[in-house]
């Protein structure tokens, strides 16, 4: 009898529903070839297929027992390729999204878990064919062209970006905005020399996938690749830059490993759906145990080190190697440079001061352009008759230098001199357009 009271007493009790989950925010990244949306959720939440609707072309997706906090207040820019605009509604007990479209698109809808920057997210992508895509890097020169003499191609790599801010600074400061700002200041200076080029992997606000930037380097036929970065520390009184390379046989210092591990994360940070496995370690064939490559790549970095020492401290005085995703593109020469650290508040304060950022750039230049003035690629602008000089008894660096009609601080850059002392039978090398 007690038990089947008991019963009654429960039938009688009502249901509990689920709490909706919450849309806090939603926000657009628009890239050149492709635009993400993404959805803050309180929770995670289940969601239906995208249906693709035409005339005019939206796409529609169905957030199950999910609700709207408050008015959508991101809405996409006229530059978007793929975003018109987007509606909502509700939809039974559904939240229904309506992303109305400027031109048919593939969808890709997946779920992120929180991160130290972000809640539970749900992520839609917005992209073209990739076949059909033209290339999102502007190559220069074609290969096998030999009327033509190409420009030496640097591929300047912005870290983070969109939805991976990168490391943060006190007063706020993102890592993703103050390198993309010293990405376009060297590309600048880059492209002010003669016989080289730059091409930026990412030109504004919105997330790369790490195997995306090596592949946007490889399109431009990158001569060298140059990734940049800003880190941050717990301990606020850690600065200084850093310059390292790919190493395949372990990270040269705990804290070179440490920050591997800590920038290969930024593909999840970022928004990369964790259904799809095509981890870049596995994506991509490494062989930059290639002599050459590995070479190239010690030797600016050590000049770009160098560069850096003139303008502040260093946190590593030697160049450092570790597992970088991001530098495993196997015929490319690639470094990686923290800048400083932005956790340091004298340091963020330098980040923010262009006059700063251009030094900083200059510094890399200068590594850039002493490495392929002295091996410049064949059949580029540099290479194109390239003159030496024999040193003679008696010879002083200011008397070869009016010699061949420039300064002595072109002769000393491009042979990396620190000083104007010379040695019998050093062979230096005269820059071209002299």
């Amino acid at each position: 009898m007690r038990a089947w009271l008991f019963l009654f007493a429960v039938c009688l009790i009502p249901p509990v529903w689920a709490a909706p989950v919450q849309i806090d925010n939603v926000r657009v990244w628009a890239a050149p070839d492709n635009t993400r949306v993404v959805f803050d959720l309180s929770a995670p939440a289940d969601h239906d297929k995208v249906i693709m609707l035409t005339d005019p072309f939206r796409a529609v997706i169905d957030i199950r027992n999910a609700r709207l906090k408050g008015r959508l207040e991101s809405k996409p820019k006229p530059a978007d390729h793929y975003l018109q605009d987007i509606r909502t509604g509700i939809h039974g007990n559904d939240l229904r999204v309506v992303l109305d479209l400027k031109k048919f698109a593939w969808t890709d809808v997946f779920q992120l878990p929180p991160n130290d920057h972000y809640g539970n997210r749900l992520v839609v992508d917005l992209h073209g064919n990739n076949k059909d895509d033209k290339a999102t890097a502007q190559t220069v020169g074609e290969k096998g062209d030999a009327d033509k003499l190409r420009d030496v191609v640097i591929a300047i790599d912005a870290g983070h970006g969109g939805e991976d801010p990168g490391a943060r600074g006190p007063e706020g400061t993102c890592e993703k905005t103050v390198v993309l700002r010293l990405a376009k200041e060297l590309a600048a200076m880059v492209n002010r020399q003669r016989g080289m080029r730059a091409i930026l992997t990412r030109k504004g606000d919105y997330y790369l996938k790490l195997r995306k930037r090596i592949e946007i380097a490889r399109k431009a036929k990158a001569d060298m690749f140059i990734s940049l970065h800003a880190d941050s520390f717990r301990d606020p009184h850690v600065h200084g830059s850093s310059v390292y390379v790919l190493s395949q046989r372990g990270a040269s210092s705990e804290h070179a490993r440490w920050l591997a591990e800590k920038e290969n994360a930024s593909d999840l940070i970022g928004g990369v759906s964790l259904d799809n496995k095509d981890n870049v370690l596995n994506s991509v064939l490494l062989d930059l145990s290639q002599t050459a490559s590995l070479e190239a790549s010690i030797d600016v970095a050590d000049r770009v080190l160098h560069g850096l020492d003139r303008v502040g401290e260093l946190h590593n005085d030697r160049v450092e190697s570790a597992a970088f995703a991001v530098l495993k593109s196997p015929d490319i020469p690639s470094i990686l440079v923290e800048t400083a650290y932005i956790s340091n508040p004298r340091e963020e304060r330098n980040l923010r001061n262009r006059r700063h950022r251009e030094k900083i750039a200059r510094a890399i230049l200068d590594g850039i352009r002493g490495y392929f003035h002295e091996r410049p690629p064949a059949g580029t602008l540099l290479a194109a008759g390239q003159r030496t000089h024999v040193i003679t008894p008696g010879e002083t660096l200011s008397g070869i230098a009016e010699e061949y009609q420039i300064s002595t601080k072109q002769l000393r850059d491009t042979n990396s001199l620190n000083s104007d002392m010379i040695r019998v039978g050093q062979v230096l090398t005269i820059p071209n357009g002299s």
